[in-house]
């Protein structure tokens, strides 16, 4: 059973970055995909990136395109979040989360586990 546990989040600066990772300690990290999700005060969730089971396909929401990275590394059991050049906006907590699959990633139906979040805040 994946159980996943979220960790990076804290204070940035407009146009730093910072890395979240995200470790899975069920055993099962291979044949799963995963997705960051974020959410903003007073927003609804919103889809971030998103990583295929192999992790060739990556996938990232408009908004984080060109900034954010997302991996897996297979021998640490965990998925990374590189974000660059963050802003503002960017500010929410954020959550990891794993499906098995790959279809509609940019959809939280489908995940199957969610971490606890950890938070980003961004500051001008």
């Amino acid at each position: 059973q994946v159980q996943l546990v979220e960790s990076g989040g804290g204070l940035a600066e407009a146009g730093a970055s910072l890395r979240l990772s995200c470790v899975d300690s069920g055993g099962t990290f291979s044949r799963y995909a995963f997705g960051w999700f974020r959410q903003a005060p007073g927003k609804e969730r919103e889809y971030v990136a998103a990583v295929s089971g192999s992790g060739n396909v990556r996938d990232y929401a408009d908004s984080v395109r060109g900034r954010f990275n997302i991996s897996k590394d297979v021998a640490k059991n965990t998925v990374n979040l590189v974000m660059e050049h963050l802003k503002v906006e960017d500010t929410a907590v954020y959550y990891c989360a794993a499906r098995k699959i790959w279809t509609r990633w940019w959809k939280e139906e489908g995940y199957e586990s969610w971490g606890q979040g950890t938070q980003v805040t961004v500051s001008s």
